[in-house]
């Protein structure tokens, strides 16, 4: 089979790598938010000749058209897979996808979601090649796609995606995302603004400029427009000059804002459509009153709530004295700072501050009770009349879990607190750290005119939470109505906003329905901090060469376009969070546009079809885009493949048996079911006399889902030609030899050495064992929250170097460590969407199987690391040799 393999090369924005051979050609899936399972790649790289990539970004009236192009010529004497790899903002759509190959071009097609799928799924059912690309950052997404080159080909990859941009701060920003890994011939940022209203401030850098660079960033500013452009040569990108490292590696990032004045704002009407941009400067902030509902249950422990205490103290510094404020903290049970809110004087903030330094972290998760809790008090308390009648309410909830106290059933939660707001005031939900429930939260939020914003751990999640709150903190105006004729405007987008903040921006746009209109008449009234804000006014169709006269700053009818992009996404919106009949009708009409305007949204996929090769089969690719927090199990590049290799093991969480396989990047995986207290072999060498055995422990009761979960809770290691025995529970280690016992805590880093075996134990997370000749492996500690009404502290087992073991090496674990072969093909739907199923040929069995996950934490005990592998149903049946009870033994340090 080797004979049918061919090169791989991944180009990443201009990155070009060698990946190992890989066989044929078929069809390609391509997901906005699916992660790739890449190969291993090679180190030579002189194959393939990377000699452009170039951005094109032109923004008319903030909305922005993007288009990313590379080229790369294939140098070898035989085809090559090159792959196209950008990031674009998660904002952004998707519009257009193309592929010039020797001189031939291929253009995607955007097509409802399940026909694109039964494209792709007709296309792999025969074994053909397939993948799946995951890209979800903080503001970025990915977009990848691979194609095979004929030998001393060429080929030019060109992806459009557009966005209306938003204005945050005070600041419009442009985000390009530039790593190209390599010296590129031609290389360029281009991008060319042109506003109306006029341009206010613009400035353009980038995290990787040195002193060296920064010069080369050219910016020309007149009245309405900006030309920014970047373009280093291709000695310049150098990292010094007999290097072949490249200095580019980082965000481009250029920020602008516009001419403002008082009054209606801009409107521009232009073919039939208007847009409406509304952000009145100088306006006197509305005072507000604000609840914090600050999760404090356990698993807020450790950096999440230091730095949630961090961003605490430093926001209520910057609460204005004529705001109200209150705090609420919450794990099963509610605690209020006070019984009502209070004038934010410095005294009272002061005392808070002083609260905020002793939340604790401990108990479950009663979401539902601590919010209605909260609303509960901003309504008496204006009922009561101890808030200011001019005022802004809101709740800003800071979680990072699910809710397992209480009222736990999401929909129901979400109908409760829809119902005690109703309208009265705004929700704003952060989602702290990578395994909240974002879409409980996104749906909450929007169903209270507020907004979700997820908030990834890491150094700077202080930061982040500031940076949303200075975003909320100074309303200047709320309840705000935009009314335009009804007689002379249909398909209008949202009009009517709860509130408005300083340094934001409302947009709203419609279809003119009376064309021969010349007086438009826009009113717009709103809550000021002392008195009502109105200012009517009326305006009328512009001429487009007369509103843009600078044609080559504009691409083609961008008004329209906005309209599109700006009502799909508020469908997009009501498809989430609306009832039932809303959804229906929004998703329909967001899918009818969608296909209209050709943007991949998440309803929609975008196709690009090769035609058939002398092989006589096409390529097929499809271009998605998903929601946040959804997540796909990535298929290799290839999943019809057949290789022996040396593979890595482990035995974690419930228990999860996984084989991976560092040379493909894939793993192999199955769990075993069994009765918690069994003993299990996992390891058995006869020739060097070692034997590990893990026993299993079960969830303190049965879970909501009607589950007993079972985890390793001890492992026996017994090194019988050493006479070494090695017990290790939740609790403590103890290790024997000649009728000496020694025990180590896992509450202190320590190391033991001796002439057989070596032990070093890192506190509070792993052992790292080492047994002089045969092997190493680590056990770690997951320690969980000794409050959890289910879950409790269990241990992973994880083999490091086990190459010295004899070929007689058998167990659960061990019967692999010296390789497996098999196939898969027959790629097909699953059960589960982004599970699909497949079948495996191996140990002369055909077998289901399913592409899933598990989880890796050697690097992030926390958390843990996604691996995609090939999932055995049944306790490994057909993978395992013989049945799951051959492997049971009676002791902790017995054989079978």
């Amino acid at each position: 089979m080797s004979g049918a393999w061919s090169s791989v090369v991944l180009l990443l924005w201009g990155c070009v790598c060698l990946r190992l051979p890989a066989p044929g050609h078929g069809a390609l899936v391509i997901s906005r938010d699916v992660r790739i399972l890449t190969q291993k790649r090679s180190t030579s790289n002189a194959q393939v000749e990377v000699y452009s990539v170039t951005v094109d970004c032109k923004v008319a009236s903030r909305f922005a058209h993007t288009v990313m192009t590379s080229s790369a010529l294939n140098k070898a004497n035989s085809s090559q897979e090159i792959s196209f790899e950008v990031e674009l903002p998660k904002t952004a759509f998707i519009t257009n996808f193309s592929m010039e190959i020797e001189s031939q071009t291929f253009v995607g097609v955007v097509k409802e979601k399940q026909k694109a799928k039964q494209e792709y799924e007709k296309a792999v059912s025969s074994g053909q090649t397939a993948g799946l690309v995951k890209a979800s950052g903080r503001k970025m997404e990915k977009f990848s796609v691979s194609v095979n080159i004929e030998a001393n080909s060429n080929v030019t990859f060109t992806l459009t995606y557009e966005e209306l941009l938003q204005r945050k701060l005070g600041r419009y920003e442009i985000l390009t995302r530039v790593k190209p890994k390599q010296l590129v011939q031609n290389f360029k940022i281009v991008a060319d603004i042109y506003e109306p209203q006029g341009i206010y401030y613009v400035d353009a850098y980038g995290t990787f400029l040195s002193n060296e660079l920064l010069p080369l960033v050219e910016k020309t500013v007149t009245d309405k427009r900006v030309h920014i452009s970047f373009s280093p040569t291709f000695d310049q990108q150098r990292t010094c000059p007999a290097c072949d490292g490249t200095l580019i590696d980082g965000d481009f990032i250029i920020k602008y804002d516009v001419n403002r004045a008082q009054g209606l704002g801009d409107i521009q009407i232009v073919n039939g459509y208007f847009v409406h941009f509304f952000a009145p400067p100088d306006l006197p902030r509305v005072s507000k009153n604000v609840v914090f509902v600050i999760d404090k249950s356990g698993s807020m422990s450790g950096r999440k709530m230091e730095q949630t205490r961090e961003a605490l103290l430093a926001i209520l510094k910057e609460l204005h004295r004529d705001d109200y404020f209150a705090l609420f903290t919450f794990n099963d049970d509610i605690q209020p700072w006070r019984s009502s809110l209070i004038q934010a004087t410095e005294e009272n903030v002061a005392e808070a501050m002083t609260f905020v330094k002793g939340i604790q972290d401990y108990g479950t998760t009663d979401i539902n009770k601590a919010v209605l809790a909260a609303v509960d008090m901003l309504v008496t308390n204006k009922q009561d009349n101890k808030l200011p009648e001019r005022s802004l309410s809101m709740i800003i909830l800071l979680t990072d879990g699910m809710p397992i106290s209480g009222e736990t059933n999401l929909p129901t939660i979400q109908e409760n607190v829809r119902r005690a707001i109703d309208g009265n005031m705004s929700l704003f939900c952060l989602g702290f750290g990578n395994d909240v429930q974002f879409s409980f939260l996104d749906v909450l939020a929007r169903q209270n005119q507020g907004l979700a914003r997820k908030i990834f751990e890491g150094s700077d999640a202080t930061i982040q939470l500031q940076g949303f709150y200075e975003e909320v903190s100074s309303p200047i105006l709320t309840e705000v109505d935009l009314r335009y004729p009804d007689n002379a405007v249909d398909f209008l987008t949202t009009n009517h906003f709860g509130q408005l903040f300083n340094g934001s921006e409302i947009v709203v746009a419609g279809r003119i329905s009376d064309l021969e209109i010349d007086n438009f008449l826009v009113e717009v009234s709103a809550h000021g901090s002392e008195e009502n804000f109105l200012v009517q006014g009326q305006t009328s169709a512009q001429e487009w060469d007369l509103l843009y006269p600078e044609k080559e700053y504009i691409f083609g009818d961008f008004t329209e376009r906005l309209w599109a992009y700006l009502t799909i996404q508020q469908l997009l919106e009501k498809k989430e969070s609306g009832d039932a009949e809303e959804k229906a009708n929004a998703t329909a009409k967001a899918l009818e546009m969608s296909l209209q305007y050709s943007f991949v949204t998440p309803l929609t996929s975008m196709v690009v079809t090769k035609p058939e090769k002398e092989d006589g089969l096409a390529q097929t690719l499809i271009a998605d885009k998903l929601t946040e927090g959804r997540q796909y199990a990535a298929v290799p590049q290839h999943a019809h493949y057949m290789y022996a290799a040396s593979p890595t093991y482990y035995v974690d969480g419930d228990p999860h048996f996984v084989i991976e396989l560092p040379d493909r990047e894939d793993a192999l995986c199955f769990n075993v079911d069994d009765t918690p207290g069994t003993i299990f072999n996992l390891v058995r060498d006869p020739q060097s006399g070692i034997v590990v055995n893990g026993q299993t422990i079960g969830d303190k009761k049965v879970g909501p889902d009607g589950r007993v979960n079972t985890y390793l809770g001890r492992l026996g290691v017994l090194h019988q030609t050493l006479g070494v025995r090695l017990e290790v529970t939740t609790q403590d280690i103890s290790v024997s030899q000649d009728g000496k016992l020694v025990k180590l805590s896992w509450a202190a880093t320590a190391s033991l050495k001796g002439p057989t075996m070596d032990l070093h134990v890192t506190k509070g997370r792993s052992l790292t064992v080492s047994l002089r000749d045969s092997v190493k492996f680590v056990v770690l500690l997951h320690k969980v929250w000794k409050g959890h009404p289910y879950h409790r502290d269990y241990l992973g087992f994880y083999t490091l170097d086990s190459h010295l073991l004899s070929s007689r090496v058998h167990g659960l674990l061990g019967q692999f460590y010296h390789g497996v072969e098999f196939e898969v093909g027959d790629l097909r739907p699953g059960q589960v969407p982004e599970k699909p199923d497949a079948t495996m040929f191996v140990k002369g069995q055909t077998l289901r199987v399913t592409r899933g996950w598990q989880r890796d934490f050697q690097e992030d005990l926390k958390n843990g690391e996604n691996i995609p592998c090939w999932f055995v149903h049944s306790n490994g049946t057909g993978l395992v040799d013989g049945n799951i009870s051959d492997y049971v033994v009676s002791g902790l340090f017995k054989t079978p």
